[in-house]
């Protein structure tokens, strides 16, 4: 199973190389065909892992792949953890990267960057398997930067527009923000245990539970919830949780297929991924739990709330992103990692999908984003429209569909949970359920039903888009309802992730739940009596109808409530807040360390005061020069006398 690993990770990079460096060799066909079969075969094989992990019953890998070098006692090396966790992880984004590919054909033909987009989004599903089959920290770290880079390059595709150059920027600095913290948190931990393998980490985190450090102030801090926190900041920038989730809604001045590729299954899902790979610590301090828990909560319901005034439609699904991270993250603070898993295995399928689909409505709509310009397009393209209401429904969590059974299900595990923080949490995740069904049917109406708003033009032209864009909508629709059924019992109440997850006793949510568990379909029926479920029809039916019954008023209430409404379209005036304050208060630094450091200090008065200093000195020295004789005699008997005074004064 060696070589099997070894090619899930190399066949995207092997087509990266192929198309990045050989693409006006191979043409524009042979760019896609390449990466899409190197990603295919990455997804065959991730496949076989997965069947020889969690069906075959074969025992973990936890190996050397490449060492990279030595220093001391440590060893720097490529290695690979083949486990439960993992292998679920190799299949989501294989397969979802997969579809994003094929669906690239459609979306970017006319592109004139069309190789080198195969080329970054290839490159893109290697860093992030990186990521998920490391078995260390050190190339943990390697896939978390990889993962950043390319999505730099990709957000930025588009690099004749000020809006994507300004929106690359953003998202580099912010998550350089988070991936300081990271990387605080990784040496804290070498500093503790002299290793970076998660093995040995792992088996000394009781120790380092037990173990504090000198704080400010001359407080002791314990080291394991120092180090947990750092590393869940780091999240908190990938993952785009509050208060580092400004990047991700910018993010959709990228091209679609990224930004489904992004949002799904690779950049913001990696933090999810590495607190649940991380349980073995975080179980070991409560303080990370609750500290991951509140931020996951802000982010699920506040960061929801936005998607109510926004008018472009990848926009209004970016923030539905940013709410459902948030329900992971609130997941993995209540302990119920599995369910976060679950969640994130879920949501890529259902947000790839609607991202696709938000896609397929531009390309027929010449690549018009406006949902005030759109509209009635449920006859023009009945299979974009099908796909995505079941992607709707997967997403705000109606019974029977994927969405449901892990949404529900951290809602019920937060209800459970004693982690300080989880009152407030489970508020605000069922005052989320509301919030995502209004903002996702208010999109579905403005899109689909209603008077058709856009021009004449656009209404000649519009059709279904082609084969290659709507074929991949459908094999996203389907996991998107059966996925959930095959699924929730192993994953949350059987033995699916072995030992890779690690739970303590005092906070098995998942557990107590079990003893209440009697199936998929009971859990369906069990729903309607929930208030999670009423919360989403109270939802869909104010969303029906202020935007499809009565869609004149929600323009009054906005009026009605001006202040509220601004505050929401401002985003909370984060934007403002980071660019007038931070980024406003670095510029002010930088800016004195110029004037001041530089060009007063260095430039004024070490070289140019050095060089001055010296004109001055041999201006001096200059006048002494004469020529004169009798000024030299003059001279010689001065410094004779000076000389012969100073030896009479050391005698006596």
């Amino acid at each position: 199973m060696f070589q099997v690993y070894l090619w899930i990770v190399l066949a995207p990079l092997l087509g990266a190389l192929i198309a990045g460096l050989s693409g006006r060799v191979i043409g524009r066909s042979g760019a896609h065909w390449v990466t899409i079969l190197a990603v295919a075969i990455s997804t065959v094989l991730s496949g076989i892992a997965y069947y020889d992990i969690m069906v075959a019953g074969s025992p973990a890998f936890d190996g050397t792949v490449y060492t990279w070098g030595i220093v001391g006692d440590l060893k720097i090396a490529v290695g690979f953890l083949i486990d439960e966790l993992s292998v679920t992880m190799m299949v989501v984004v294989t397969f979802v990267s997969l579809m994003v590919h094929i669906y690239t054909i459609g979306y970017m033909h006319d592109d004139p960057g069309y190789q080198r987009f195969f080329s970054y989004i290839s490159l893109f599903t290697f860093a992030m398997l990186m990521l998920v089959m490391s078995n260390n920290f050190m190339q943990l770290f390697f896939g978390w930067e990889a993962v950043g880079v390319v999505s730099y390059l990709l957000i930025g595709f588009w690099f004749d527009r000020e809006s994507a150059i300004r929106a690359n920027l953003k998202a580099f600095l912010v998550n350089r923000v988070g991936d300081l913290g990271f990387l605080i948190g990784i040496a804290c931990l070498f500093m503790y245990t002299g290793s970076l393998h998660y093995r040995e980490v792992f088996d000394a985190a009781p120790e380092l539970g037990a173990t504090t450090m000198p704080g400010p102030w001359g407080a002791e801090w314990q080291v394991l919830a120092f180090a947990c926190i750092c590393l869940f900041i780091g999240a908190m920038g990938k993952s785009a949780q509050f208060p580092l989730h400004v990047w991700l809604p910018d993010s959709m001045e990228g091209p679609t297929p990224i930004s489904a590729l992004i949002h799904a299954a690779t950049m913001v899902t990696a933090g999810i991924f590495m607190v649940a790979r991380m349980s073995p610590l975080f179980e070991h301090s409560v303080t990370a739990l609750s500290f991951v828990l509140v931020i996951g909560a802000v982010t699920a319901l506040f960061m929801g709330l936005l998607g109510l005034v926004q008018h472009d439609i990848k926009r209004v699904v970016a923030y539905s992103t940013l709410s459902q991270l948030g329900y992971m993250t609130v997941g993995l603070g209540a302990s119920a990692y599995a369910a976060s898993i679950f969640h994130l295995g879920t949501h890529a399928f259902f947000k790839a999908l609607l991202f696709l689909a938000a896609g397929s409505v531009i390309i027929a709509l010449h690549h018009e984003q406006d949902m005030r310009k759109m509209g009635g397009l449920r006859k023009y393209m009945p299979i974009t429209w099908i796909t995505s209401l079941i992607g709707t429904l997967a997403l705000i969590g109606t019974p029977g569909f994927a969405g449901f059974f892990s949404k529900e299900s951290i809602i019920e595990a937060v209800h459970h949970s004693q982690v300080p923080g989880a009152g407030f949490a489970w508020l605000c995740v069922l005052a989320g359920v509301f919030v995502t069904a209004l903002y996702s049917f208010r999109m579905y109406f403005l899109v689909f039903h209603g008077k058709e708003r856009m021009d004449e033009h656009a209404r000649e032209h519009l059709h279904e888009t082609p084969a290659v864009v709507t074929v991949p909508l459908v094999l996203l629709a389907i996991p998107s309802v059966v996925v959930g059924w095959m699924f929730v019992e192993p994953m949350l109440y059987g033995s699916h992730y072995g030992a890779s997850i690690e739970v303590h006793k005092e906070r098995d949510v998942l557990g107590v739940m079990a003893a209440n568990w009697h199936g998929a379909w009971a859990m369906v029926k069990h729903s309607v009596v929930t208030a999670p479920f009423w919360l989403a029809v109270g939802g869909f039916v104010v969303a029906w109808f202020l935007w499809y019954l009565r869609p004149e008023i929600p323009a009054r209430i906005a009026e009605m409530f001006r202040t509220l409404h601004t505050v929401l379209a401002r985003k909370y005036y984060f934007d403002e807040l980071y660019e007038s304050v931070l980024a406003g208060l670095g510029r002010a630094v930088g800016g004195g360390l110029w004037q001041v450091g530089d060009v007063r200090l260095i430039d004024g008065l070490m070289v140019n005061g050095s060089a001055r200093g010296v004109g001055w000195l041999s201006s001096v020295v200059r006048r002494i020069q004469t020529g004169l004789l009798y000024h030299y005699a003059f001279a010689m008997i001065v410094g004779l006398l000076l000389l012969v005074s100073l030896f009479v004064v050391v005698r006596l």
